[in-house]
């Protein structure tokens, strides 16, 4: 963020920050509020989209965003229903069902990011999907703990699970259980291959969308080299990637890239 001028980080911010405000309806305000709290947040983007002021602070910070990168109003929908979807499904069966959901609360992130870079073509979106599914899908095996205790929430798939004999009780443990280590490990596992899939993305942008797509990527593969490092013990400790780690990824991925084109 710090090597973007201004203008690109304030609309960034302006995206993360309703981003972080939809999730924080779904995390923190009463249960028994939060499904409306979401439909006014729909409500307020047929505002904005209308061309009428919005009531919500977080969706007013959108307006510039929207008229000076053309963002269309789809994206920031799904991450709203992905909200939704928190409130009324908690267990994913399947390695397939848990991207089902990365499609609603993951990818559109990326297809928003692509405009505000001015970049966005159906093939990169197609590759950031990649992306944004795999970081989804690290920052779960990253938050198994607090997922499950705080939100009641698994997104581990529960066929994996079952294939490596946990229990749901293995997810509250104080350390985590050799069987579930090994569950954390195979989504780790997806999310790189995903990674790989997506890494193109990198050398399809060039200048500013360059230096901060492959810091996305780059943050993933630091990520998952942490997790690797802490033996996939996600419930002892908070696995978080060293700076250097990150940093030496992502200038490989830029200078992989190619820096002058």
């Amino acid at each position: 963020m710090r090597l973007l001028p201004r203008g690109r980080r304030d609309h960034l911010l302006a995206v993360y920050a309703f981003a972080r405000y939809v999730d924080d309806i779904g995390d923190e305000a009463e249960p028994a509020d939060r499904l409306r709290l979401l439909g006014d947040v729909d409500a307020d983007l047929d505002r904005l989209y209308a061309g009428t002021t919005p009531r919500l602070w977080p969706v007013r910070g959108l307006a510039e965003v929207v008229e000076a990168c053309s963002v269309p109003a789809e994206p920031f929908r799904r991450l709203v229903e992905a909200g939704r979807r928190d409130q009324t499904v908690t267990r994913y069966g399947t390695f397939d069902d848990l991207l089902g959901y990365c499609e609603l609360s993951a990818n559109p992130v990326g297809h928003i990011v692509l405009h505000v870079f001015g970049a966005a073509t159906a093939q990169r979106a197609a590759l950031a999907d990649h992306v944004c599914t795999a970081l989804q899908v690290i920052e779960h095996c990253q938050d198994v703990g607090e997922d499950y205790t705080r939100h009641g929430r698994v997104y581990l798939p529960g066929a994996d699970l079952r294939r490596f004999g946990c229990a749901e009780d293995d997810l509250a443990r104080a350390s985590t259980p050799a069987r579930l280590r090994r569950v954390v490990a195979l989504q780790v596992s997806r999310a790189l291959r995903l990674l790989e899939h997506g890494r193109p993305l990198v050398a399809s942008l060039t200048g500013q969308a360059r230096l901060a797509v492959a810091g996305y990527v780059a943050g993933g593969l630091a990520t998952a080299a942490a997790l690797e490092r802490a033996a996939y013990d996600v419930l002892g400790r908070a696995v978080r990637p060293r700076r250097g780690r990150l940093l030496a990824a992502w200038l490989g991925l830029v200078t992989a890239a190619g820096v002058g084109r």
